[in-house]
């Protein structure tokens, strides 16, 4: 048997201790979550997210207040296409979307800074704040201005349909959990649409 040189066995040492190509040129693991920034644990990330949770609560309660009184005067009686849905339906709906937006909007704040968190939460915000306003706009102005306050109740609802795909992009960036959290706001957000549409059309 021929006795290895010891130039040989030190290459063949080497290439041992090398690390192996392809374990080296395997990708990172896609995570849905994003990582949580240091400071934004614990009690203070429980307290934003209560926080939003009550906020997501006050624009429910505040629209339900405005569309109490229509859903029982103008809106009661208004013509309305055959997939309306009972009245009974909207307030657990709201309830339901109101909790995972709110949710949504945790995962975000919690992830590290950057530009996309930083995008990613503007648009948001202009996603709660369209939120908030459609259904004061929708209620109100149908009782007071009829059929011009249901269009510009539309002409709402259609920019809050475009921010919400925009917020939903944006979050994927981040957290896909985040973004499919809107995705339900954004359905509802587009049949309601439909609706408002639909109820617009008839009053004229």
């Amino acid at each position: 048997m021929t006795t290895m040189r010891s130039g040989d066995r030190a290459d063949a040492e080497r290439m041992l201790a090398r690390p192996h190509s392809s374990a080296a040129a395997s990708p990172a693991v896609d995570r849905p979550f994003a990582p949580v920034a240091e400071g934004r644990r614990g009690t203070r990330s429980g307290a934003v997210l209560v926080t939003l949770l009550a906020l997501a609560a006050a624009v429910g309660a505040l629209g339900a207040l405005v569309a109490g009184a229509a859903i029982e005067g103008w809106y009661a009686a208004a013509p309305k296409p055959m997939f309306t849905p009972p009245d009974a339906v909207f307030g657990p709906v709201w309830a339901g979307l109101s909790a995972l937006i709110a949710i949504a909007g945790w995962l975000l704040w919690r992830a590290p800074d950057s530009s996309a968190r930083s995008r990613g939460l503007r648009l948001y915000t202009a996603h709660l704040v369209l939120h908030a306003l459609w259904m004061p706009a929708f209620f109100g102005l149908g009782a007071l201005l009829g059929a011009p306050g249901l269009w510009a109740a539309l002409v709402l609802i259609v920019v809050l349909d475009i921010v919400i795909l925009a917020t939903i992009i944006r979050a994927g960036d981040i957290s896909r959990l985040a973004a499919a959290l809107l995705l339900p706001a954004w359905f509802w957000a587009l049949y309601v649409t439909t609706l408002n549409a639909a109820i617009a059309v008839l009053a004229n």
